[in-house]
């Protein structure tokens, strides 16, 4: 199984294979606009503008799953992501990224790639861990998505290579992804 079998509406709402990305390197993350670590998008661009001409592709999927912090519609997201960070990477429209509803492309990234912890040493970990075992101890248990701004990386024959939690901010994935490409 890849990342091929999977498919979703872009913003247009128009039904995408992830087949259209065979041969490149993709990072797959999904978003909030609301969050704490809404500022990684600009770091997500830079990284896309600096690799994409190397077969490097991030695709993003906005979730409401995490304290409402994707409260928008799909034009409101994709005008906030284009006019606050100046996004022209594929945006999704807004999924699921867990639990029972989950969209099929986040259950397979979950379930192949184990949640392995936070980096501790972020500074918004400080606040995110109390913030999850106070809040949503619900969402500690198992390897489902924990909070906005999880990425996986994956290979150019569609096999997720590797999770990065939140708290691994992009730019730190700069040498796994030009490991890949």
């Amino acid at each position: 199984m890849s990342v091929y079998q999977f498919a979703a509406k872009n913003m247009a709402g128009k039904e995408v294979s992830l087949e259209e990305y065979r041969d490149q390197v993709i990072l797959v993350v999904n978003t909030a606009s609301q969050c704490g670590f809404t500022f990684q998008f600009e770091d997500l661009q830079k990284l896309y503008d600096r690799y994409k001409d190397r077969g490097f592709i991030v695709l993003g999927f906005p979730s409401n799953q995490f304290a409402d912090q994707e409260p928008g519609d799909n034009e409101r997201i994709q005008a906030f992501c284009m006019l606050n960070y100046g996004v022209t990477f594929p945006m999704f429209q807004k999924v699921d990224v867990r639990d029972q509803n989950a969209h099929p492309l986040f259950t397979y990234l979950a379930d192949a790639k184990p949640f392995e912890g936070f980096d501790m040493t972020h500074s918004v970990a400080r606040i995110l861990l109390p913030l999850l075992h106070e809040r949503h101890p619900e969402y500690m248990p198992g390897d489902s998505i924990k909070w906005n701004f999880t990425k996986f990386l994956i290979d150019r024959s569609g096999e997720v290579v590797k999770r990065f939690e939140p708290t691994t901010d992009p730019y730190d994935l700069e040498e796994d992804i030009e490991a890949l490409l």
